[in-house]
């Protein structure tokens, strides 16, 4: 089991495949398992080597229950790139991943190449930082919810009206959201960054290539905030992924995939490079 330690934190990460590296960040909560089952085989298949870790908060890295920052969580990430490669990678990050990618990408140019964020944003509005907190302050309180009632409420915030009218789906969905267990003390940490401050200046001085990619039905980071994400950083491109939500990268992987796949492949062409090695 391979880690990486970052100003003192240990980083549990997994390598697949062979070529050229992309690195994936999942996001809060959210173990870099979750990767595996469309994203990581889409890109071996593609010919890359695809990483995957569990940011620090999630188990088997360090839980750092004290708390920590995006920026620590940046820092993490720049400091396992480092480890793995000594050029510039891509990265595709995931809601509060994105969120770290986006900040490596305005703080590190040196070691991001190219960029796709999904289910990204640039600021936080009043709504969502609220349920954010909120949700920091059901864990901390120390009351146990039904797990039913957890994996029903979660369904209803990550999955799109497509999956939840789907008799069978939505079935798989609830069974695996039952045997999620309660926030832990490193979870509750990550959540505590969702009411992330405005950061569309601050973007404006981003200089990697990025493409955003939001989803329709996307109740915690609404398209509206993926286009305004896309307009805050020069050059950016942008995509919108129709029956998903939240979790659109799992609901609608084969589109998801593909959009990753041809971006990157454009990429390399722009580069003078063939797509992949």
């Amino acid at each position: 089991m391979p880690f990486v330690t970052a100003g003192g934190t240990r980083l549990h990460y997994e390598c697949h495949g062979f070529g050229e590296p992309v690195v994936l960040v999942a996001g809060a909560g959210a173990s870099g398992t979750s990767w595996l089952p469309y994203q990581v085989p889409a890109l071996v298949e593609a010919g890359y080597r695809a990483y995957v870790y569990d940011s620090r908060g999630i188990p088997p890295s360090d839980e750092c229950p004290q708390g920590f920052e995006v920026t620590e969580l940046a820092a993490d990430l720049a400091a396992l790139t480092e480890h793995l490669a000594t050029e510039p990678v891509r990265m595709v990050g995931t809601s509060m991943g994105a969120h770290v990618v986006q900040e490596l990408a305005l703080a590190r140019p040196d070691l991001v190449r190219r960029a796709v964020l999904l289910a990204g944003r640039a600021r936080s509005d009043p709504l969502r930082a609220h349920l954010a907190l909120a949700d920091v302050e059901l864990g901390d309180s120390g009351v146990n919810l039904p797990p039913a009632y957890r994996a029903a409420v979660r369904a209803l915030q990550m999955l799109s009206p497509r999956t939840m009218d789907d008799e069978t789906e939505i079935q798989d969905w609830l069974a695996l959201f039952e045997r999620e267990p309660p926030p832990g003390p490193g979870v509750l940490a990550q959540l505590a960054l969702q009411p992330m401050p405005d950061r569309r200046a601050a973007y404006a001085d981003i200089t990697v290539p990025c493409h955003v990619i939001s989803f329709a039905h996307d109740l915690v980071a609404p398209p509206r905030y993926g286009r305004e994400l896309a307009d805050s950083i020069p050059g950016a491109t942008f995509d919108l992924v129709d029956d998903a939500g939240h979790f659109g990268y799992l609901e609608q992987p084969d589109t998801v995939n593909k959009i990753i796949s041809r971006y990157f492949a454009l990429a390399d062409t722009r580069d003078g490079k063939t797509s992949c090695p």
